[in-house]
């Protein structure tokens, strides 16, 4: 059984953006937690792991996320929720999406489709094939790219220029299909799809499981910074995929006039993770990650949890909340316990994080490992 630890007296100097290092303990209590459960802690201590800080991702959504307070056109009204793949009966050729004027920037960008897949000698997004003969799917994932950038055309034409020369180098979708070494990554990562999420559009919806205290051992883990990376990326594309928005049916709003259904969530575990010590190898990858998930998955992402948090954390957080807009707040929640996590994502999560389905490492999905 986890027992709870001492306060740590002192905060790192890089404490705004922290790597991790393994701590035998379970964190400290924060602000923002509720009343503890047992929590059954891992078996060994492990080293570091790749921290997506709370106050890093603050940073990062607030570059792409201030939000009109007063925004009210829509390329349509709010959609209605978003359905299982089952449930998309209609066929692609009927769906339509609503008219806009020739200057609305999603006209605009549709325009320049062709000239942007033949620059960059691909057309796959997301399992989609952006295309002017695609229209309606074509234009969900425009809209993700506009979204992200409030519209500026000049800037979600280069970043979808950037995602789409990307792709056709790294091949996300073949990292998603691919065998990872066991020993490396077992247990660092798991999806799994939630009904009943309070508040949410959809009947279901996806969750990315990040859990860094499963690391044992640094070097191999983040010792071959291309094999982590291909693990990282095809877990968040397999995710994406989850989304399944080849069977999209209803359009997304324009920015600032609606939520955008097609969004998975991630919940960051920092079970028996410290935040205290840089780790050369760790903070490559840190770095790494964020920019391509930052730069080539747009809007991707509805919220973000941070649970089993030491409460110096959740200090540094409540801090940096004062410095970034209302709307980027919102898609961040940290908690100290993850048993927490069932109060706001509902009880179809796994036992230890309060729900009411079996272990995350029964119940979720995770990248094929082997030997």
């Amino acid at each position: 059984m986890a027992t709870k630890p001492e306060e740590p007296t002192t905060v790192p100097a890089e404490a705004a953006v922290p790597p991790l290092e393994k701590q035998p303990d379970a964190p400290a209590t924060a602000s923002t937690a509720q009343d503890p459960v047992t929590e059954k802690a891992p078996a060994e201590a492990a080293p570091a792991a790749p921290l997506e800080a709370p106050t890093e991702e603050l940073k990062n959504l607030e570059l792409s996320e201030k939000k009109p307070e007063d925004a009210t056109t829509s390329v349509a009204a709010a959609p209605v929720p978003a359905s299982d793949t089952k449930e998309d009966t209609n066929p692609t050729a009927t769906l339509q999406w609503p008219e806009t004027p020739a200057d609305h920037p999603l006209s605009k960008l549709f325009s320049q489709v062709e000239e942007l897949t033949k620059d960059a000698g691909h057309s796959e997004v997301y399992g989609i094939t952006i295309s002017s003969t695609n229209e309606f799917h074509t234009k969900l994932i425009l809209q993700k790219f506009l979204r992200a950038n409030q519209d500026d055309l000049e800037k979600a034409k280069q970043q979808l220029l950037d995602t789409l020369k990307w792709r056709k180098e790294f091949d996300p979708v073949k990292a998603a299909g691919e065998t990872f070494e066991k020993s490396r990554f077992e247990g660092l990562g798991y999806i799994l799809r939630v009904e009943g999420v309070p508040g949410s559009l959809n009947k279901s919806d996806v969750v990315t499981f990040n859990i860094y205290g499963a690391v044992k051992d640094n070097k191999k883990t983040f010792g071959d910074l291309e094999a982590f990376l291909r693990w990282r990326v095809g877990l968040m594309e397999r995710s994406v995929q989850h989304l399944n928005l080849s069977s999209a049916s209803q359009p997304i709003p324009d920015y600032g006039a609606g939520p955008d259904p097609y969004q998975g969530i991630q919940v960051h575990d920092y079970l028996q993770v410290s935040f205290f010590r840089q780790d050369p190898l760790v903070k490559a990858a840190t770095k790494k990650t964020i920019e391509i998930l930052g730069r080539c998955y747009p809007e991707t992402l509805s919220r973000k949890f941070f649970v089993n948090v030491p409460v110096i954390m959740g200090w540094v957080y409540q801090a940096a909340k004062m410095l970034v807009s209302k709307e980027t707040v919102k898609k961040f929640t940290v908690l100290s316990y993850g048993n927490a996590l069932a109060g706001e994502l509902g009880k179809g999560l796994p036992k230890e994080y309060g729900g009411e389905k079996g272990a995350l490492v029964e119940t979720g999905e995770a990248m094929k490992l082997e030997g």
